[in-house]
Order: C-alpha cells, then structure tokens, then sequence
C-alpha cells in the first residue's frame, strides 16, 4: 500500500492507506490525498461531490479545477503533486531488473521503452555488478563494431583494475531506457571482442582478460504487447575474481576510439592506458593529471585485490538452505505427495511470456492434467509454451469462446474441455487476433478473460477444492497493469482467497515484484504460496519424482506378428473418445493393491488394475465366468469369418449379473492380440468415434496389408441400434480411408443390460449372463474366499463379492439391506440423498456426480471439505455405497439387487415412496446448486419420467408406472412439478398430454393444452405434432362410445364429423411435418433415422371411425347407397329425395362433404403408401421391424373397415352371375382386387411372405386373367400384376394348375416393355422385367433397366428412405424360368431353425449353407471403385455393404445376386485366386 505522510495540523484523525496503484483509488481516497496534501477541505469535498476517482485524477487539467472552481490554492497544489503521482506510477509500472549477472540462458527479457532498475555507477562491494549504459543508436554500420569494441575493453578493464563486477548494456539509452540494437549477425560480435581483447590486453595478460571478460549476450526486447521487436541489448559481464586477477593490475594498449594504430607506433608502451571506474564512468588515469593518482592506485592494487577476495567469500558463506522442494511437492499435490494420486483432480496454468532456455525444463506440464493453460505469450504458438505441447493434442481457444451464451455442458463439449487441454490465448496471437499491450489489454481482453475464469471456477465445471491454480512466473511482472495481475486478482476474487493458488518461478528477483505488486494491489501476501529458490530444472525433476513409472513410461500397442509399437501421448490424447488398453497397462504402477480389491469385492466397478494384482505372483487368478472360454474360444473366432469391416456380438446381462466385469476381463486377455479400447462415454457423434476407432486401428500401420484388429467395447447403449449405427459409421470411415481386409478389422464388444434370455435370443451372436452361477463358477468364488481368510482380510461389507458368492440368494440380500436401513429417517439430508442414489440406480442405472454429493450435503462450505470423504457423510449407509471413477467421479448403490430391495424396504418399513424420493429431485432446491455432471443428472432424471420400455409395452415409464400402482394420483403430481422444474421441454409437455388422454378418468381439455404447449415448444418435431392429433382422434373415439343413442342423432353426427374433420387436419400436418424432417435428413448422410408414418396411421384411424360412426346412422340401412355417396356415385340432393326422411341427417352430410368425398381416396392412398413402404424396405439397423409391428393390426382394422363399406363382394358369385354385363363384373373384379391387396404389386409381393397365401395367389391370377381378357384396351399395370402373381405363385406352390406358362408371360413382359410406361408403375415394371430378363443377359434394354432401376427408386423413396435398405425378394438361381428366381423363404428353409437370411447378410457360415445347397448362380466380376463391375458385360453390381470391396480396380470377385427395388446386389462376395 501506498503510504503518504501528511504533517499539517488539520489532518483528520481518522485516516487510511491508499492502494499503491493511483487507478485503484476510489473517490474517498482522492479526497484522502487531497488533504495530505494540504488541500484545504472545502476543496477536497469539491472533487470528493464530483465523484472524482484515481483514474479521473490522472487525467485532470488545470481548465477541470478553474471550471469545478477550486481555489487558486488548490490548483497550485494538485497538478504538480498529481503530476508526481504520475512519475510514480510511471517507476513502479515500467521498471525491470536486469538480466541475471553472469547467465546466459535465463528467461529475461526486455520491455521496449521501459526503464531498467539500474543506474550507471562505479564500484560498489565489489559483488554488485556497475552498469554502463550505452544507447548505440547513432552508429553508423562501418563503425558499429569499433564503437562496440572500444567502449568493451575501456569498461572491462575498469571493472578488472576496480576489481568489481560490471556489466554494459548496448541499446539502453543513459536513463536507463530500453531501446534495442539491431543485429545481423551475432556471432560477428564475439569473434571481434575476442580479437579485441588480444590486441589491446599486454600479451601476457590476453587470457586471464578473457576469463573476466565474458562473451556477449543478446537480450530479447520485446513490445509492450510482448511481441518482438526483432532487436536486442547486447550485454557484456564482467568477472574480475581473485583467483584471476590476484594482484595484478591491467593495461590497455592502441585504444583509441578510432582503433588505428599510430603509423610511427614503436613500442606497445607509446599507447598505453589505465582505466578504473569512478562514479558512473571509466576513467585513464594514465593521464598528466592523474599520474600521481594512479601510483598511488597500483601500490594500493594488493589491498584492492584482498578486498575483493574477502567479498567472494562472503558471499560464499551467504547460501541459504532451501525446503521449497518439499513445499512444492505438498502444495502441488494437496498432500498425498503423489501425483497418481493427488487431492487435486484437474490443474489450470496460468503463464505469460517463455524463454527457449526454459522450456527443455517445463517438460513436466506434459505429464499433468492440465483442464486449461491460460497463456499471456502472443507467439506461444510460435516459439513459446504452446510449442511444447506439440507431442500432446490441446485445443486453441480465445478467451471470447468462453462466454456463457448456452448451456454450461453444451460449452463444455464445444470446447472439448472433458477431452483435452484447452490452451487459451488471453493477448491474441491466433485467428488474426492482435495483442494488446499492458496499458490497454485490461479494457480490449480483460473482460473476455474473466469470464474464462468466471468459467472454469464455476462449480458445474470444475468442483470446488478439487483444482489447483498454477501461475508460471516464465517473465518478470513488473508492470502494475500486468495482465497476469490483472488475472491473479480475477481468480483471487472467484477462489475467495489462495488456498487454491499456486505461483511458481525461478528466481527472487521475480519473486519479489510479484510479491510487492500483490501486497500494494490488494493487501495479500502472496508468499507461502509461492516457490521461488529452485531453478526450472529443479522443478521439473521434482514434479516428474511425483508421479509413478507407470505414468512416465511409454506405453505400446499390439503390431503384427507379436511385434508392438509405441503409442505416442498425443495420438492417445486425440483418440479422447476411446480408453486404450496397453499391452503393458499398468505395468511400473504404485497403486494399492488392497485398496482396489476392496473397491471392487464391496461392489464397485472393476478396473485393469484388479485383472493385474490377479497375475502376481501369490495371487488366486481372476474369477473367469462360464462365458468367458466361450467367447475367447468361439464367439471371437466365428466372427472373424465374417465379411464386414466391422462386426460386433453382444454380452446381455441381468443386471449386477458381472456382464461389464466379463467384457473387459475378455479385452485385458486378448490385449496383445488385438488393440482394445473402450468407449468413454455413450455418445451420438458416431462420426467421430468411427474416426477415432479407424485411428487406432492404422496407427503406426497404414502400408501394412495384415493389422491388428481393434476390439473396442461398449457399454450400457440402451438400444441395439444403436450399435448398428456405429458398426455402419466405422464401415464407412473405413472405405474413406481406404482401409481394406478380407476379414474384420473392428470386433464390438456389445456390453448390454437385458430383462430376459430372450432379447440375447433375438440377436445373435451373444452370449447371457443370468444371475445363476454353475457350480464351476461358485467354486473359484470359493476359492477367493479361501485367500480372503488366508490373507486376514475384513470381508463384512464384500457385498457385491458375497452376493454373487452366495448365488444371488434373496435371503442374503434382504438381511444386509434391513439391517443397514435401521433407524433410516427421511427428513435427514443423507437419508434423503441415500433414496434418490437408490431410484436412480434402480431406473435409470445412473451415478451422482461427487461434487452433486457434496453441494446437496453442503460439505463444500465446510472448512475441512479436503479431508472429509463424501462417504463418511453418509453415515451407516455408505456400506451399500462405491464411488466410481471417470471424468467425474460418481457415488452408486453397490449392486441393482441391493438398490431394488432398499427402494422396497424404504417403502415397506419406513414409509417413503417413490413419489417422495422423485419430488426431492423436483421440488427441492437440489437442482438449483451448481456441481459437476448437472446437465447430466437433469437428463437422467427426465428419462426415467419419459421414457417407456418397449418390451413391457407400457404407456409410461416404468416409474411413472409403478408410482401410478404405489400411489395411485400422485403420479399427476410429479408430472406437474416436473413440467413446472423443466419449464420448456416439449417432450415433458407431450408427456402430460398423453397422460391426460390415457389415464381413466380422461380429461381432453388438459390434454389438449398440454399437446399445444409441446408443439409451440417444438413446431417441427412430427412426433410431438402427432400428440395433438391423438388427443383429437382419442376425444373422437371416447365421446363416440360415449354416446348412447342407436342411431346417433343428426346433431351429435355433426360434432363427430366436426371433430373428425380437426383430428383429420392434425394428422395432415404430421404428414407435413414428417416429410420436410425426411428432407433435411437428406443433409444429414449418417442420420438414420427412421421416416415418421404414425400421421398415416392416425388419418386411418380417424377415416375408420367416421365409417364406424356413419354406419351408426340410419343412413346405413343401404350399405349400397352409403357407399355410393361417398364415392360421389350418388349426390346429396338425390340421396335426399330418394328419402326425405333422412334430410336431417343428409343436411349434416352437405356441410361435411368436401371432407367426406376425400375418405375414401386418402385412405387408399394412405393404405398404398404404408404397404409399398414397409414391404419394399427393410430396417438398416434393427433385427425386426417394430415400425411395422406396431402399425400393422391397426392399419389391418382399419382396411377391413374400409373393404366391409367399399369392397365387399364376393368373386365367385359374382362372376357367375349372368345379370351383369362384362364392364360391371370388370368393376366388381377391381373391387375384389383392392380387397386382397392385388391392385397393386406390394400387396402380391406380400403374398411370399404370408403363410397360406396359394389359394388367394390363384384367384388373383384368375380375376387378372379375366380383365387381360376382357378389356378392350390392356392396361400395363394389369399385365405387370398379373406376371408378379404368376412369379410368386410359382415360387410358393409350383404345381398350382393356375400358373402361366413362363413362355407366355416372358413373352407378356416382353410386349409390356415396349409400351410407354406411367411413372407410378415404371419402378414395378423395371423390377420385374431386371430379375426374369437377368437370365437373358443379351437382352439389349437388361442393362439400361439396371441404370434406370437405381434412379426410379431414388426418386420415389429417397426422401422417406431413412434409415433402410432395400428388400431383396428374389435371389438369381441357376435354373431358367420361374425356378430362376429363389425367395428368402426358399432360403430360410435351407438354414437352421430360427435363421433368417435378412438378418445374416454378412455370417459367413449362414453363406456356407446356402452355398452347399448348390442353387444359386454364382456370378464373377472385377472390382471397379467400391462397386463390381459384371464379366462380359457393362453391367455394375453394388455390394450390400460398400466396405467389403478396396478402393482398386480389376481384382476378381465371385458373389449372389439379389435383386431389390435399388437394382441387384452383390453378396457372399468372394475373391478369386
């Protein structure tokens, strides 16, 4: 702090310090100088009322003090003294210390314009070096060196004869001020002063001269924005040591300042000089005046000399004894002494401007885990700091990317922060941005820089006490406006102290400025905070000390042939998606061996490290489940005869059933075979990973033909499709690139939750792991209990060991649950907080974040919060607790048994509900603290309220479900408190909607509020728009049945038209919506997700129950004449006249008709489409179309409501009534078409699907056959349909007497072909003509049908085709005719019971089956650019999957043809030898 004295008498009694910096002062502290300078106090209180601060009075003119009208007095005094103020501000804000004495490889550097903290002087204890300054700016360029020269040995022999040391700084004008010189060529300065030293030293003095005289040293000066300036003050250190120097004293010869020799020179005595210092100059006192002082100077030489000896050792004896080595390990650390194992999760670097000298020595920054580096170096990224980081992957940030303008979380996975170090630039440097000097960086970066700090002090970023602020002192602070200060005082500020901080530099000088500006700032002393005795090296070797050989060591990947490679740290630090598993993980680690057995047998997670401690020696191996041998031995195997890139099996497992234990107890045997790795965290961005998965597969293999594999496991996807998804992304990533092999080159590990058997049944390969252990496997539990025992460890909490140990034995579980719960009380912080671990755990299998632990408990506003464990808070409870690590660590419930029988018995005996734990989630203020993981909690939270498991088929959640049971009403509680806690989420909303339509006592007004409120939350989400139109069809249809009246009444008739007409527009808008979904799908190549039908599905339904409903009139006493109206056969007005008792009701009618007319056409329409969809294209991803299994009873009732009113007839009859004409029987036959579905051919292709179909099949073709007969004018679309059903009638019963020859429809579809075709049919008829005419490859349109076949289908499924594929119907024989096309169901039924061709396009032994039964044809071509292009032909083939062909041309292949609506596939692609 600034302290000014003050003598006058008036000086108030009550007085304070001012801050050392004048810009600091607030208006009190103006007011305060004011009268210590003995301003009188009128005055003062003029400035004082015009709020004037220290910025303000800074800037101060004499016009300000007249206009404000302060006395004459006044003005006299306050300029000049601000003015002083000024020069101080000034001195302390722009000094520097000089280059360390001596050094030659210390960070220092120099300010342009700033003044050094030195003055020209003469000798002072002999140790403290004299400076000459010497400005070197008027010199010309011929005469530089001279100059330089002369005024080095005239200053060198000075300080020897004056036995002191000196240093003479070029490029520094007399006040010290810093200019700079030049330079060209530095080593031309070295090699001159060396020759200059020889020639004007006496020979037998030359070298002891350059013992003194050390070589040149060019110090860096840089800008005030520290850029550089490309110039540099040379510097020249001078040593006179005694044991040099002795006694003796040193002339100079031929020094002049023009350095010539005299022509006439004789001896070297013609020129000689003596030079000494005096004062602040060198003096010769070889000189007619001085003679007499120099005799008296040389006989006073021995003196001299004894002094400066005396001086060395006393400087000597003055090395003081240092413990910041031990100090920087306890602070660095938080105690724990190790960094393995640091109290401090995460640490921040805050630095400005490095040396090249120094960064050899920051080495140990790579090895920590830095969240961030706040650099103040603009040309980091050049030549500073930043360029050590270039072995390891950070992200270059500008401080303005920090700002808050979205979700905390959202910022964080934009910056990447969780991943890598982000490194900041704080004075610009990248992206163009200018840096800003220490005058103005504070008003054009500050702001942006403390919300970087703001940031990464919040608690949901980083928890609180779990970080360490680490300020690398690399430069001299000296300035008061220094942008480090500026930053110091940002985190001092957010931390509310220092505790957290942590300065380091490598001198004292530093140390001291920084020390002083802290102090005169703010009033903190700074000092036991700070390391400042060691030098960098020290340091380095220090920190490095810290950690285990296990985290310094290289780490190395699986190669070929048993071979390994080293995997470098900034190739793992780019794959931040995936956690590598070594080949020699954990090898050189100091963990704890009792430690991590305790975790994991008490029921936490496993880790490597327990597969480790399991191979010592001593130890009982790791228990292996049944399972394990199978996989290793056959699972694993089998899939690498797959022919895909990438294949994947699943590992289903009950929960706590040691499924995930399983997955990465496969990984840990198999990793010096293959390269593993495990997926971090579940994530959509499936590009990304597939980038990553593809990295670590080429790295350090890209020119190899044979890699190892990767085997990368993932746990806990919620859906299987997902896997899928994944398995097509790194397919893809691999075509890119590519990346080519006969075999699989990424095995997925699917580590995956199961209800039951079945769902590993459904998807093959898996295995499952079941919660009942084989005796094999409860004898190795034996066994582990045996050593326990042996080794005299405490098993009383083992619970996650023993339940597995005793079978999954109810008994057991109940009994530790009951006996732990004693006593619990819900109206304490940690029971409250015990429940809701238990709901989590139990319905989402979700984990708390530590830090949300903490805040709920309040333990981070505690003072002991570093030694006090989260756990011990939970008292008794903690037994049923673990904490698993990751990103952030987390506190689980053990085990899913023990989570599922302490949510019963905290029910049971101590009356809390599930309602009650859900409502502290939504009610409380559990949600308003910040912490670490909340995004995350707030989604886990919201997905046990929303989402419904598919395999129950539940209209809610299973929570929701089981608090309706538990609680009945209180469920509509907590779905208003969580609509009132997520304020605006739309699917939150939809979920109230749907609750109010689908509970008992329905309630459609608040439904229909709720669906508005969604859909003005999400307008173009189709899924939520649908919600809106089910309220309006659910009201339809409840007030409908409601109605009591037979036949309903006109005006009733007319509120369920009205109603149906809105539900109608409703579902139309889906449509809409849906499809322009399905257009920016287009945009989106890796967005497989599936086009939306359920508005279709819902226009059905509601043009079914306004049939149902019109048929509940008296107007259906003729079926016919309903009918006829409307289809328009019969207008209103002559339906009316033909019964007028009816007006009421046809007047109703009228108002509707528009509507009513449309009914039957949308509904064919919409029946069409659905068919064509789901028959035509099949699920990418999923094993069975549940799209299609959800909509198709629906859809079927609502046809067969459709048939009874518009196609009811019956064939026979009708055909053999002699009454009807022929065009009236053509009719009838149309209308018994439509009602098989056989109007179009989707609905016969379905016919090769449907078990017993013959019979129909036959009178299809008959009814198809009488109107190819009948009608004067074929149409095209009557003979396609009628070869479809010949085609497919053939395949699924042969020997039916119904069948055309195929000579006859060969020779029908050749005739077709030539016709012009409609668009609407073009696609059927290329289908049918490419799979028949493909057994006639010289047909001359074969290969334009292929062309064209490819674009028809993506003109007319494209849009909707998300995220499916093609069906392939037909399968190319080697017999001709119909026994030339082959079905899947003739495929199914050469393969094993429960096989399915359409879900093994890539098992190889599903191949071998269908290849040993010798009747498919077997096609060849050459690879032609990821396609096949076929032998003898100009016909391309596209393989099913793109990535099991190489980027080449001309390599042989053998494959099956298929034939789908895209064109014909490749499959079972071979490669030719």
């Amino acid at each position: 702090m600034m302290s000014l004295a003050a003598n006058n008498e008036d000086e108030p009694s009550v007085s304070f310090e001012l801050p050392a910096d004048v810009k600091d002062w607030n208006k009190d502290h103006v007011r305060e100088w004011m009268l210590r300078i003995k301003v009188d106090k009128e005055d003062a209180d003029i400035l004082y009322n015009a709020k004037i601060n220290g910025a303000g009075l800074l800037l101060l003119e004499k016009s300000d003090l007249i206009e404000l009208d302060l006395s004459w007095n006044a003005r006299k005094l306050i300029i000049p003294k601000r003015d002083e103020l000024k020069e101080n501000v000034s001195t302390l804000s722009c000094s520097l210390k000089p280059y360390p004495f001596k050094r030659f490889t210390a960070a220092h550097r120099y300010q342009e314009n700033s003044i050094l903290d030195a003055t020209e002087t003469g000798r002072k204890d002999c140790i403290q070096p004299c400076h000459e300054f010497k400005a070197f700016t008027n010199t010309s360029e011929e005469n530089e060196m001279t100059k330089y020269t002369y005024e080095v040995i005239r200053f060198a022999a000075a300080c020897m004869n004056s036995r002191t040391n000196g240093t003479i700084h070029f490029g520094v004008a007399d006040d010290g001020k810093i200019l700079g010189v030049s330079v060209q060529k530095k080593d031309g300065f070295t090699t001159e002063q060396s020759k200059a030293i020889e020639k004007h030293f006496q020979e037998q003095f030359v070298e002891r001269a350059k013992r003194c005289i050390m070589p040149p040293r060019f110090v860096e000066v840089l800008k005030a924005e520290m850029t550089s300036t490309g110039r540099y003050v040379i510097e020249v250190d001078i040593e006179p040591s005694f044991i040099v120097c002795e006694n003796r004293h040193f002339h100079t010869i031929y020094l002049e300042k023009n350095m010539k020799e005299p022509k006439n020179a004789g001896k070297k005595d013609d020129d000689k000089s003596f030079f000494i210092r005096k004062d602040n100059s060198s003096k010769n006192l070889l000189t007619p005046d001085s003679i007499r002082i120099y005799k008296k100077y040389i006989a006073d030489m021995p003196e001299l000399s004894q002094l400066r000896k005396d001086e060395e050792e006393k400087h000597l004896t003055e090395v003081k004894n240092s413990v910041q080595g031990s100090k920087l390990c306890e602070m660095l650390t938080g105690g724990t002494q190790s960094l393995d194992k640091s109290h401090f999760t995460w640490y921040v670097v805050v630095a400005n401007k490095s040396h090249h000298d120094q960064l050899e020595n920051l080495k140990f920054l790579t090895y920590m885990d830095l969240k961030a580096v706040l650099d103040f170096d603009p040309e980091s990224a050049e030549n500073g700091l930043s360029r050590l980081f270039e072995d390891r992957k950070t992200n270059s940030h500008l401080p303005a990317q920090y700002k808050i303008t979205q979700a905390v979380e959202d910022i964080i996975d934009k910056l990447k922060l969780n991943r890598n170090t982000s490194w900041v630039f704080c004075n610009g440097g990248i992206n163009e941005e200018d840096p800003s000097d220490s005058q103005k960086w504070l008003t054009e970066k500050g702001s942006s820089v403390r919300d970087v700090v703001s940031f990464l002090c919040r608690r949901d970023v980083l928890p609180n006490k779990k970080f360490l602020i680490v300020f690398l002192l690399l430069n001299q602070v000296t300035d008061g406006n220094d942008p480090m200060l500026e930053t110091f005082s940002m985190f001092l500020q957010e931390l509310k102290g220092t505790n957290q901080i942590l300065c380091i530099c490598d001198n004292e000088t530093t140390y001291s400025y920084w020390k002083d500006l802290i102090m005169g700032r703010y009033g903190v002393d700074i000092s036991k905070r700070c390391i400042s005795e060691l030098s960098f090296t020290e340091i380095n070797g220090t920190v490095l000390s810290l950690w285990s050989e296990n985290r310094k060591s290289d780490r190395f990947l699986p190669g070929v042939g048993g071979s390994k490679v080293v995997l470098s740290k900034k190739t793992e630090d780019t794959l931040d998606l995936l956690r590598i598993l070594c080949v020699n993980q954990c090898d050189g680690g100091n963990e704890d061996k009792q430690q991590h057995e305790e975790r994991f047998y008490r029921g936490g997670k496993v880790s490597w490290w327990n597969f480790y401690f399991s191979e010592q020696p001593g130890s009982v191996p790791f228990i292996k489940r049944d399972k394990f041998e199978y996989i290793i031995d056959a699972v694993i195997p089998n899939l690498l005869n797959m022919r895909r890139a990438c294949v994947f099996f699943n590992i289903f497992h009950l929960p706590g059933c040691g499924g995930t234990t399983l997955a990465m107890h496969v990984l840990w045997t198999l990793k010096k075979k293959y390269r593993c790795a495990v997926l971090q965290d579940r994530t959509d961005d499936f590009t990304n990973v597939a980038q990553q998965v593809v990295e670590l597969l080429t790295y350090e293999a890209k020119e190899q033909p044979n890699r190892s594999p990767v085997l990368l496991m993932i746990d806990d996807f919620e859906d299987i499709c997902d896997v899928k998804k994944l398995q097509l992304q790194i397919e893809e990533e691999c075509m890119n690139r590519n990346v080519f092999s006969k075999s699989p080159l990424v095995i997925l590990v699917n580590c995956m939750r199961a209800e039951s058997r079945e769902q590993a049944e459904e998807n093959d390969p898996s295995v499952f792991v079941e919660n009942n252990l084989s005796e094999k496997e409860q004898e190795q539990f034996k066994e582990k209990l045996k050593e326990f025992k042996k080794s005299k460890t405490n098993t009383d909490t083992f619970y996650g060991f023993m339940i597995l140990k005793t079978n999954f034995s109810l008994e057991y579980i109940r009994g530790v649950v009951k006996n732990t719960l004693k006593g619990f009380n819900f109206q304490h912080k940690h029971a409250q907080l015990f429940a809701v671990l238990v709901l989590l755990n139990v319905y989402k299998n979700a984990v708390l974040s530590v830090s949300a632990c903490e805040e709920f408990l309040r333990l981070q506003t505690t003072e002991e919060c570093r030694s006090c464990r989260v756990e011990d808070k939970f008292e008794k409870f903690s037994t049923l607790l673990t904490r698993c690590t990751g990103y952030a660590e987390g506190m689980m419930v053990i085990h899913s048994s023990i989570a599922q029988h302490s949510l019963s018995e905290l029910t049971a005996s101590h009356g809390v509900t599930r309602a009650d734990i859900t409502n502290i989630l939504l009610t409380t203020d559990f949600f308003h603290y910040l912490f670490l993981g909340k995004q995350k909690l707030m989604n886990d939270v919201r997905s046990m309220l929303v989402k419904r498991h598919h395999s129950t088929k539940g209209l809610f959640s299973p929570l929701i479900h089981d608090i309706m049971k538990e609680t009945p009403g209180m469920e509509e509680t907590i779905l208003l408190n969580a609509a009132k806690f997520y304020r605006k989420d739309a699917v939150i909303f939809q979920l109230l909607a749907r609750y109010y339509y689908l509970k008992n006592d329905k309630d459609f007004q608040m439904a229909n509020s709720w669906a508005k409120k969604a859909k003005d939350h999400s307008k173009d989400n189709s899924y939520i728009c649908d919600t809106g139109a089910q309220v309006l069809k659910g009201e339809l249809k409840y007030q409908f049945h409601q109605d009591r009246d037979n036949p309903i009444k006109p005006c009733s008739l007319e509120i369920y038209l009205t109603m149906a007409e809105s539900a109608t527009k409703a579902c139309k808008e889906t449509q809409q919506i849906a499809h322009k979904e399905a257009m920016n799908r287009l945009r989106r190549p890796n967005d497989h997700n599936t086009y939306n039908t359920a508005g279709y599905l819902c226009e059905l339904q509601v043009a079914a129950k306004v049939i149902e409903i019109l048929q509940r009139t008296p107007l259906n006493s003729d079926n016919q004449l309903l009918g006829q109206v409307l289809t328009g056969q019969i207008t209103i007005e002559d339906s009316t006249s033909k019964q007028p008792k009816l007006k009421e009701y046809f007047d109703v009618l009228r108002k509707h008709l528009r509507f009513l007319l449309d009914l039957k056409g949308q509904m064919k329409q919409h029946f069409d489409f659905l068919n064509k969809y789901f028959v035509n294209l099949s699920p990418f991803l999923a094993e069975k179309d549940m799209q299609r299994a959800l909509m198709h009873d629906r859809v079927n009732e609502c046809f067969q409501q459709y048939i009874r009113l518009f196609a009811e007839i019956n064939w026979t009859v009708m055909i053999n009534d002699n009454h009807l004409d022929t065009m009236k029987k053509i009719e009838k036959t149309r209308q018994c078409l439509e009602r098989n579905k056989a109007d179009s051919y989707t609905g016969l292709l379905q016919c090769l699907y449907k078990e017993g179909s013959t019979s129909t099949l036959e009178e299809i073709i008959q009814q198809y056959y009488f109107l190819l007969q009948s009608e004067k004018v074929r149409f095209v679309k009557d003979a396609i349909n009628f070869i479809y059903g010949n085609v497919i009638l053939a395949n699924i019963h042969p020997e039916s007497k119904y069948i055309t020859p195929y000579e006859h429809i060969h020779q029908l579809l050749c005739t077709v072909i030539e016709q012009c075709t409609s668009l609407s049919e073009s696609l059927s008829t290329n289908y049918i003509a490419l799979s028949l005419l493909w057994q006639d490859q010289s047909h001359p349109k074969l290969t334009s049908f292929v062309s064209q076949i490819r674009n028809m289908y993506t003109n007319e499924w494209k849009s909707v085709g998300s995220g499916r594929r093609a069906v392939i119907h037909f399968f190319l024989g080697k017999e001709k005719g119909y026994k030339g096309l082959i079905s899947q169901r003739d495929i199914n039924s050469w393969l094993n019971p429960g096989q399915n061709i359409s879900t093994e396009w890539d098992n190889e032994k599903t191949w071998k089956q269908v290849r040993d039964q010798g009747k498919l044809y077997r096609a060849s071509g050459k690879i032609r650019n990821h396609c096949i292009l076929l032998e003898y032909s100009n016909i391309v083939v596209y393989p099913m999957f793109q990535s099991q062909l190489p980027k080449e041309f001309g390599t042989r292949v053998s494959f099956f043809i298929g034939f789908s609506m895209k064109g014909p596939v490749a499959l079972d692609i071979d490669f030719e030898s």
